[in-house]
């Protein structure tokens, strides 16, 4: 592309008044790892379900950029919001900060996948004067409507980085992710680990499955009663959690509905089939990406057996490169999860705390840095001679 000098962008609203091939072009585009948190499918069913809306406090303002001809050259996924709930990047002092000030935080500006603390692309074009242009076109609607700022959270250190020429600044967090180092097995994997590790991992397994059994299903093998049965122990999670879970039943029918076969359930069952632990993933091209689990009883070590062991052994007979278990959790580092740097991009508006915030982030990046080589130094695996 030479120019953005015929680049139109618009915001479109609603997923649904953008054609679903139109969007997944962009999403996911031929040769890039599947994100199945940024298709269509996914994004729509939160919206149609009524996760994402403006009731909610997600109003959909999605862009998209168009060449003269009217052709899609890029996208972002965009949520005018009154609330800062759902994101995983923790930003309410921020916002205190501005209020108390005498200013107002929201309503703010969210590139994002609601909901969903998972790493990748957030604008969605491959044109890199396409991304900016998209990244400039957030901050005028955000000037243009009141908003206070634009956030793209858990974006590609790349992408966060190509927007601080914009005025957008960098946040560092911190994940922890399980990666593939080409393991044949479940035990191949043990087989890497200390002998004290290997001994603790193998005790925490037979202590979770003791009188259990744990059925996966995937695509149409999950049933009605799969999904009510999984449902009822998202709430149970959520509403312990955060009070009020994020998402409805509706969500999780589209869900099965649109997306079952990258769709994986955990089912811990006792002898007689009773249900008593679910745990949710999807499949990625490149990951596996863990996302809900609960329990209507308590059982030691079942949490790490679904949500942890049963992933490693899921990705390592699909061949995916690693596994992602969601937000913070620094117990996953026992079990052979790695601490990963997350990043985020947040444009302010307001000069005090836009400069409030870049001395906050001077001293939270470095904490953030050293936390995670010091946690990489006490990792499960056998040290080097």
């Amino acid at each position: 592309m030479d120019g953005t000098d015929a680049l139109t962008i618009s915001v479109i609203g609603d997923l649904a008044n953008i054609d679903r091939a139109v969007w997944d072009t962009l999403a996911n585009p031929e040769g890039e790892p599947y994100d199945p948190f940024l298709s269509w499918d996914f994004l729509q069913a939160l919206e149609e379900s009524g996760c994402a809306s403006a009731a909610n406090g997600w109003q959909p303002a999605h862009l998209i950029a168009r060449d003269a001809s009217g052709a899609a050259l890029g996208a972002m996924p965009l949520y005018a919001k009154d609330h800062s709930y759902g994101e995983y990047v923790f930003d309410h002092a921020w916002a205190d900060a501005l209020q108390r000030a005498g200013g107002q935080y929201y309503p703010k500006l969210q590139c994002a996948a609601p909901f969903t603390p998972v790493p990748g692309r957030r604008i969605l074009a491959r044109d890199a004067a396409v991304q900016s242009a998209l990244a400039q076109a957030a901050i005028g609607l955000a000037q243009r409507a009141g908003a206070s700022s634009v956030h793209a959270t858990f974006v590609l250190k790349q992408q966060a980085e190509s927007l601080v020429p914009l005025g957008y600044q960098t946040r560092t967090g911190l994940q922890y992710h399980w990666f593939n180092n080409g393991y044949a097995s479940f035990a191949d994997f043990l087989g890497a680990l200390s002998s004290q590790k290997r001994k603790s991992i193998r005790r925490e397994r037979k202590r979770a499955c003791e009188g259990l059994r744990v059925r996966r299903l995937r695509g149409a093998e999950i049933t009605a009663r799969d999904w009510d049965f999984f449902f009822r122990c998202y709430m149970d999670t959520g509403g312990r959690k955060w009070g009020s879970p994020y998402l409805n039943r509706a969500f999780f029918d589209l869900l099965g509905q649109r997306m079952a076969d990258q769709c994986v359930l955990f089912v811990a069952e006792e002898a007689d089939g009773v249900p008593l632990a679910s745990a949710l993933n999807l499949i990625g091209g490149d990951a596996l990406y863990g996302r809900y689990w609960g329990r209507v009883a308590d059982v030691p070590f079942l949490h790490f057996e679904l949500c942890y062991y049963q992933a490693i052994e899921l990705a390592i007979e699909l061949g995916l490169p690693r596994v992602e278990a969601g937000a913070q959790g620094e117990h996953k580092l026992a079990r052979g999860y790695m601490p990963v740097q997350t990043f985020s991009a947040h444009w302010i508006a307001h000069e005090g705390l836009r400069n409030a915030v870049k001395h906050y982030l001077r001293q939270e990046t470095p904490a953030v840095v050293d936390e995670a080589e010091i946690l990489a130094d006490h990792t499960p695996f056998k040290k080097a001679d």
